[in-house]
C-alpha cells in the first residue's frame, strides 16, 4: 500500500462536505502513482470513483496532463505549422458515424497535418473505436511502433498514437473503467491531451458544458496557446448538422474564450446526422464519399471538414472552405491522401 497515495485519496474521497481539491502537483503525483502502479488496485479504484463523484477541476486536469507528459508517448515536431490534435472519447461511437476520418484525409490533401489517438473497444460505452475504422480503410495503426508512427507522420502529415502499444501504463488502467462502471477523470483527460512535442492546435470535443470550462482552465495553467472546443457528436470533434454547432476559440487572454455559434442551415448544410449501423457499413459509406459519390454522409463531411479547413487558415470564409472540401473530394485529392497513408503504414521504416 502507498501511504502517500492514501493521503491524496483521503482528500478527494471525504464526501461532499469535507473533500478537497488537489493541487496541480498533488494531482500529477496521484496520476503518476496510478500509472506506475505504485498505488494498489484497491486504492486506484477508490480514487477513480471518488474523483468521479467529486468532479475534477481544471487545476487537477493540468496536473494529470503533467504526468502524461512525463510518462506518456510524444510524437516529435515535423515543422512550424500547428498540427491539429483531433481528440475523441476513447470509448467510441454507437449512434452517429464518425466524420473525423474523411475530414482528416481532406485536411491532409490541403497540407494540414493531423494527429489522433485512442485505443481498442473500451468501457463503459464500448462503442466503435477510431482505430477499427481506420483499419477498415486499409490503415492499420495498431501494428506500428511509435517510431514508425513518427515516420508516417513525417511522410504523410498524419499520426495516430495507439494506447495499447504506445502508452501501456495508461492501458493498464482501462480495466478499472469496467470494474467501477463509470468513466473516470482519465476519460476527460483524453479529450484534452496532445501527444505531440511540436506546435499543436488541440481540438476538444465535449457534451457537458463543465467539461469545456475544465479544459479551458487546464490550458490556461499549462500555457496552451491554440485550441478549439466543440460541442460535437457524442462528445467528439464532429460538428452536428441537426442543431447549431457551439464552438469556442482560444484567445490571447488565457481567461477568455471566443464563442461562436454556427447554424448549418445558414450555409445550406442542415440535415440529419448519419447513423452508425456497423463498422463495415461505415467504412463502405466513407469510401463512397472519397470516391466522389453523393450521399448524406458527404454533406456531413463537407460541413465538418469545411469548418476545420477554415479554422486552419486554408480559406478566408467558411463558405469558401466548404467549397474547397468539395473540390478536394471531387478531384480525388483526399482519396490520394488515403492511398499514401495505406502505403506508408503497410511498409513503414524499421524500428
Amino acid at each position: 500500500m502507498s501511504h502517500a497515495f492514501r493521503t491524496l485519496l483521503r482528500k478527494v474521497g471525504s464526501g461532499p462536505h469535507t473533500s478537497q481539491d488537489l493541487t496541480r502537483a498533488e494531482s500529477a503525483a496521484a496520476t503518476r502513482m496510478m500509472l506506475l502502479q505504485e498505488a494498489t488496485p484497491a486504492q486506484i479504484g477508490a480514487f477513480m470513483i471518488a474523483h468521479r463523484i467529486k468532479r475534477p477541476t481544471g487545476t487537477e486536469l493540468a496536473g494529470m496532463l503533467d504526468a502524461y507528459d512525463e510518462l506518456g508517448p510524444k510524437l516529435q515536431s515535423i515543422g512550424d505549422r500547428p498540427v491539429f490534435i483531433l481528440n475523441a472519447p476513447y470509448d467510441g461511437r454507437d449512434r452517429t458515424l464518425p466524420l473525423s476520418l474523411v475530414t482528416t484525409l481532406i485536411l491532409l490533401a490541403a497540407d494540414q497535418p493531423v494527429i489522433q489517438h485512442g485505443g481498442d473497444i473500451m468501457p463503459t460505452k464500448e462503442g466503435v473505436p477510431l482505430v477499427t475504422l481506420w483499419a477498415g480503410l486499409g490503415v492499420d495503426w495498431s501494428r506500428l511502433s511509435l517510431s514508425q508512427v513518427q515516420d508516417v507522420l513525417e511522410r504523410t502529415g498524419m499520426g495516430f498514437v495507439y494506447m495499447p502499444a504506445h502508452f501501456p501504463l495508461a492501458q493498464a488502467l482501462v480495466e478499472y473503467r469496467d470494474q467501477i462502471g463509470k468513466r473516470p477523470p482519465f476519460a476527460t483527460l483524453e479529450l484534452i491531451w496532445s501527444p505531440y512535442a511540436g506546435q499543436s492546435h488541440v481540438v476538444v470535443g465535449f457534451v457537458h458544458p463543465p467539461t469545456e470550462g475544465m479544459a479551458q482552465a487546464a490550458f490556461a495553467l499549462r500555457n496552451t496557446p491554440l485550441y478549439t472546443t466543440v460541442k460535437g457528436l457524442e462528445g467528439s470533434c464532429d460538428l452536428p448538422r441537426e442543431r447549431t454547432a457551439i464552438l469556442g476559440f482560444s484567445t490571447p487572454s488565457p481567461d477568455a474564450l471566443e464563442r461562436l455559434h454556427l447554424h448549418p442551415y445558414d450555409y445550406s448544410m442542415g440535415g440529419k446526422n448519419v447513423p452508425l449501423t456497423s463498422p463495415a457499413a461505415a467504412v463502405e459509406a466513407m469510401l463512397q464519399v472519397l470516391q466522389g459519390k453523393p450521399s448524406e454522409l458527404r454533406e456531413s463531411v463537407l460541413w465538418n471538414a469545411g469548418f476545420y479547413l477554415w479554422r486552419g487558415g486554408k480559406a478566408e470564409t467558411l463558405t469558401e472552405a466548404i467549397a474547397l472540401a468539395g473540390q478536394l473530394l471531387d478531384q480525388g485529392s483526399a482519396w490520394q491522401a488515403l492511398i499514401r497513408l495505406r502505403q506508408a503504414t503497410s511498409a513503414p521504416c524499421p524500428v
